[in-house]
């Protein structure tokens, strides 16, 4: 699996086609780099899944029990846009009209990088999100992180 690290900056050519950067194509295996899926993220964002790490969290969506009506709106949500892609000989992939739209994604694309996927943003959003205070940011930190004490020597558990 892959370990994807870093913000990049990227805009869409006129038929919404957006070049990789090759910070992060470097960051990929050959076969990885060339077929991905993208769906509509939690927050008005993409996200763009390498196809293997695609399958992985897909086969999670699908053993949820399609009789409890949670899990079906869920699947739902999270399957509507989900459009296969490749990348051409240019390093280009060519993004769904329609996910464009949702995420209001114009020109100017920030990709952010999660350990396994990454999220594309438009540009303003991407800068609206962070209109939090550093206060605010270390309390938060403190609810989410702080009954975990670092263990540098443990392994990690997720993979």
């Amino acid at each position: 699996m892959n370990h994807l690290l870093g913000e990049f900056d990227g805009k869409l050519d006129a038929k919404g086609r957006l070049v990789l950067p090759a910070g992060l194509l470097r960051q990929l295996s050959p076969e990885t780099a060339q077929h991905f899926v993208i769906n509509r993220g939690f927050e008005r964002n993409l996200s763009l899944y390498p196809y293997a790490e695609w399958q992985r969290v897909s086969a999670r969506v699908n053993r949820l029990n399609p009789f409890v009506q949670k899990n079906r709106q869920f699947a739902r949500y999270f399957y509507r846009g989900a459009t296969e892609l490749r990348l051409d000989a240019s390093n280009r992939l060519l993004l769904p009209r329609r996910l464009l739209e949702y995420a209001e994604i114009e020109s100017q694309v920030v990709l952010v990088c999660f350990p396994s996927f990454i999220e594309l943003w438009a540009e303003e959003s991407y800068g609206d999100i962070f209109d939090i205070e550093p206060a605010a940011f270390a309390s938060l930190a403190e609810e989410i992180m702080g009954e975990h004490r670092a263990d540098p020597d443990a392994e990690d558990e997720s993979d």
